[in-house]
């Protein structure tokens, strides 16, 4: 999180809400309709998605935060995090301004159902990543991630040994007749196949995964024909979320099977291939990693690129949100993001000054955070 403002932004959601609720734009939010949002809406958590059968799409990747809530949040989350990425491509504060009126373009877009404006419209970055994606095969999946004929996977600085009590938990998971019917059925395999724990390490992986369970597992799937194929795994504790509940939402108690009604709500291509499960007396949620899955990772944007960016992204969280609602609410929900209220720009006040407050509680945030992380490092 020290090594930029924008990784800061990426693994400080339980901040990111302290500050919202503290700032001067909380009490002009707007109550969206109650749906299944994100709740981590940043820009790393979107990226190319495939549904197991070849197609890919752009959407929501990540959504452990997801509850039923505001919709708003969501945008101002992703609001948030684009800003950031901009000043950390040393464009001028004009550019933020110009990137979140194109966030109400794409969203509104996507609210109106007028996803044909948006067709061949994507980004030269989200292309770039997309076009990757789709020449993606297991070939370059294990390249990455394991080794060997029988694959494996490697022990070091992101793959750590089990314990023996993790290892038999594991085995005795993939055994559950449960689980190994619902991983065969994620993409219609043969429910009377044979599956096996190949391998399986401790996943040393990302700040939303720090003191909690984390594998990473091979299971080996035997044919018709006795011959068998491998599947990538990824194994992650849910907990509860750190985003606002909207009032009288009914959700599932469980933290594992509320990401995966959230993801089959908002991600249906990452929502259908992921299951909820226990493991050590903890809430885990399952899925299998296909080599199309990938996250959008923005070095540098220019000032075209980044207002593209905004405004496509936005398109993809709006048709997220939209695919909830009946068209009474999308109705009265584009009505009050139309309502700018002479912000001065192309936008609803509440969401620019949101964007505004959080970017300096942001950057006095991860100035403190690189300073006790130098002096622990001085330690």
């Amino acid at each position: 999180m020290a090594r930029s403002t924008h990784a800061y932004v990426r693994g400080n959601t339980v901040k990111f809400y302290e500050w919202l609720a503290a700032s001067s734009a909380a009490k002009r939010l707007p109550q969206g309709p109650a749906i299944w949002i994100c709740g981590d809406c940043h820009l790393g958590n979107l990226g190319p998605l495939s549904d197991g059968e070849g197609n890919v799409e752009i959407q929501i990747r990540d959504l452990d935060q997801t509850v039923i809530g505001n919709p708003a949040h969501d945008l101002i989350r992703l609001g948030l995090s684009l800003a950031t990425a901009a000043r950390g491509s040393d464009l001028p504060g004009v550019t933020t301004a110009r990137m979140v009126e194109e966030m109400i373009d794409g969203y509104e877009h996507a609210l109106a159902d007028r996803e044909e404006e948006y067709l061949g419209r994507e980004p030269e970055v989200v292309r770039v990543v997309k076009r990757r994606a789709l020449g993606r095969r297991w070939r370059h999946l294990a390249k990455e991630r394991i080794d060997g004929p029988e694959p494996t996977i490697p022990i070091g600085k992101k793959f750590w040994p089990l314990e023996p009590a993790e290892r038999s938990a594991l085995v005795e998971l993939f055994s559950d007749p449960d689980v190994k019917h619902a991983i065969l059925s994620l993409d219609g395999r043969d429910r009377a196949r044979e599956l096996r724990l190949v391998d399986a390490a401790y996943w040393m992986k990302g700040c939303s995964s720090l003191g909690l369970l984390r594998y990473a597992g091979i299971i080996a799937i035997k044919g018709a024909k006795g011959r068998e194929s491998f599947a990538l795994v990824d194994i992650k504790e849910a907990i509860a979320a750190a985003a606002p509940i909207a009032p009288q939402a009914v959700m599932p108690a469980d933290p594992a099977e509320r990401v995966v009604a959230g993801a089959r709500a908002l991600s249906p291509h990452l929502g259908e291939r992921t299951i909820a499960a226990r493991l050590l007396g903890k809430s885990v949620f399952i899925r299998e990693l296909a080599p199309q899955d990938m996250k959008l990772e923005v070095e540098q944007f220019t000032e075209s690129q980044a207002v593209k960016a905004a405004r496509y992204l936005a398109f993809i969280v709006g048709k997220a949100h939209a695919r909830q609602m009946d068209r009474g609410q999308r109705n009265s929900w584009r009505r009050t993001l139309l309502d700018h209220h002479g912000s001065g720009i192309d936008a609803p006040t509440w969401l620019w000054q949101a964007v505004v407050d959080l970017s300096g509680s942001h950057e006095a945030g991860y100035l403190e955070h690189c300073r006790r992380y130098a002096l622990q490092r001085v330690a």
